[in-house]
């Protein structure tokens, strides 16, 4: 069964189920023309899009929007999470219901998946647009402040323990925590919002929820955008805020040291979630660009 649904508002999705590997998937789409695929970061779900599905759609395109396995709506089994399983979810998606070269969005995990996508599937696509990409599904250890890689792997031991680990993710999950969280990477604190905070804090009370957060801190990183940025022959418009505690602005410019198909764009007085902080700059800035592309 579908779990509990993802909170959106000021959109008219119809919200469906998809069978994959015997696991539900929460996915819709809304508009028509040359396809999107919305791919969102940890933790979020459909509604993270909800600021920016509809104005991409009523501008031609035909957007689809998922639930990623273990989050939102979507069922969470206790499996070994990885970049790779979804990575395979998304390509069984687009044969399933996309079938013709569309152009992936995502942000944070999303945005390396979707530059997994057109470094690895490029006949699945026809560009990506990647908003502050992560370097992995969790922080390697050079990734972070010599002062944090302590503390950080103490909170995964704790985060990942059989006993004590289900008494934390109940504190971290708490509104308060979660707004608390929010307001540390939103540099709009006016996009913190009570239905932003709701739309995270609901899937964390499923069946699995746990589990699944403890699997993904443990899981590999997977692959760094260096080693697919190589591969990459689509374009990719690379979007930063550029007040990101999380995944700092400058390493978004070091995309444009690995292709010349790369537009990058910083995003003044944003953090970690651009299109959803700022959704006035976002949704434009991706339309234009889908417009130099060709969906012939």
């Amino acid at each position: 069964m579908i779990a509990s649904p993802p909170v959106i508002s000021s959109t008219d999705f119809d919200l469906q189920t998809w069978s994959w590997q015997g696991h539900d998937i929460c996915h819709t789409s809304v508009g028509s023309g040359p396809p999107l695929v919305l791919v969102h970061g940890f933790g979020a779900s459909i509604g993270h899009w909800r600021r920016n599905a509809s104005a991409w759609a009523d501008a031609g395109y035909q957007v689809f929007v998922l639930d990623l396995l273990g989050f939102g709506s979507s069922a969470k089994p206790p499996l070994e999470y990885s970049l790779e399983l979804w990575e395979a979810l998304l390509r069984d998606y687009w044969h399933e219901h996309v079938g013709e070269p569309a152009v992936f969005i995502g942000n944070s995990i999303g945005a390396l998946l979707s530059l997994m996508m057109v470094a690895r599937s490029p006949e699945l696509t026809r560009g990506a647009v990647l908003l502050n990409c992560a370097g992995g599904l969790n922080h390697r250890p050079d990734e972070l402040p010599f002062f944090l890689r302590g503390p950080m792997a103490m909170f995964t031991n704790i985060a990942t323990s059989s006993l004590i680990g289900p008494l934390l993710f109940n504190v971290v999950r708490q509104k308060h925590q979660i707004r608390r969280s929010l307001k540390q990477v939103y540099d709009n604190q006016a996009a913190v919002t009570d239905e932003l905070v709701e739309m995270l804090y609901r899937p964390s009370c499923d069946p699995g929820a746990q589990k699944v957060f403890a699997a993904i801190l443990r899981g590999p990183a997977g692959s760094p955008p260096e080693e697919l940025l190589p591969l990459v022959d689509r374009p990719l418009l690379v979007a930063w805020g550029e007040k990101d505690p999380w995944t700092p602005v400058d390493r978004g410019r070091l995309y444009e040291k690995y292709s010349d198909l790369v537009k990058f764009v910083p995003i003044s007085n944003a953090g970690h979630c651009p299109h959803d902080e700022r959704p006035e700059v976002v949704n434009p800035l991706v339309l234009d660009w889908l417009a130099t592309l060709s969906f012939d």
